[in-house]
């Protein structure tokens, strides 16, 4: 199960079932959890840790240090969960300070030559399509979707089931629930197709339609929209939740 071309550093820990394919490199601190297939010509290094029934293609690299100028070789770290898919040539780069990380959650897919900097977070069930950059800091919520050729500014958030269309420019926070697209991107109204696949209630979602009106279509600034938000609209926890997200946003919301 381990090519017989690949360099593993005997200090590396690697589960009995993993597999790992030719001319592929792995560090002394790497640690590979079982079920993992590693494909040809792949470099994990650093303090990388990946986790079950992960699958990594040809050309991906993990670990090498980040791009940032801040960065002074300090310990910091990548700590992948169970079931993600990075596919070819992708990179990924661990936190910058030290005894940072960045973290990438369960079940992602990550598409090829896609970028993910340094102490950037990316929650469960993330899409990031091909060539998808993002900078550091960056937090990715659950089941959002970032398009092709996309890239997203430093600290900037997405919120869960947002979708990003491609080639866009993303500045500011994307509003969860959203359909977002543009340079620079901006949403457009409600993900309807990602919360029916998700089995979101047809009251929750025309609830959730209604309170982008407010936001994006009624010609109130951000103040206005969240006090009839929170006049009108029933107290769901979708509700809630979107209202925190702007609320705590460090950015500003794309509108």
């Amino acid at each position: 199960m381990i090519h017989p071309t690949a360099i593993i550093s005997p200090k590396a820990q690697l589960e009995k079932d993993v597999e790992v394919g030719a001319y592929t490199i792995i560090g002394e601190n790497a640690k590979i959890e079982g079920g993992t297939k590693v494909g040809s010509h792949v470099l994990i290094d650093g303090y990388t840790t990946l986790g079950r029934n992960c699958q990594v293609f040809t050309g991906a690299i993990i670990g090498s240090p980040p791009q940032d100028l801040k960065y002074k070789k300090k310990k910091s770290y990548i700590k992948i969960g169970d079931n993600n898919i990075i596919r070819e040539y992708s990179t990924i780069n661990p936190g910058t300070g030290e005894e940072e990380t960045t973290k990438i959650g369960n079940n992602n897919l990550i598409m090829a030559y896609s970028h993910i900097a340094h102490n950037s977070v990316l929650e469960d069930e993330v899409i990031l399509a091909n060539c998808a950059t993002l900078a550091g800091h960056v937090y990715l919520e659950k089941s959002c979707v970032v398009g092709g050729l996309v890239a997203i500014h430093q600290f900037c958030r997405i919120g869960k089931y947002a979708i990003i269309g491609g080639c866009s420019k993303v500045t500011q926070d994307i509003l969860p629930f959203s359909l977002a697209d543009g340079h620079p991107a901006r949403p457009y109204g409600i993900n309807k197709v990602a919360l029916k696949r998700h089995n979101f209630p047809s009251e929750t979602i025309k609830t959730l339609k209604k309170a982008f009106f407010y936001l994006l279509g009624a010609k109130l600034n951000t103040s206005q929209a969240i006090k009839k938000i929170k006049e009108d609209l029933p107290s769901i926890p979708e509700i809630e939740y979107l209202l925190h997200f702007i609320a705590s946003s460090e950015r500003g919301i794309a509108k």
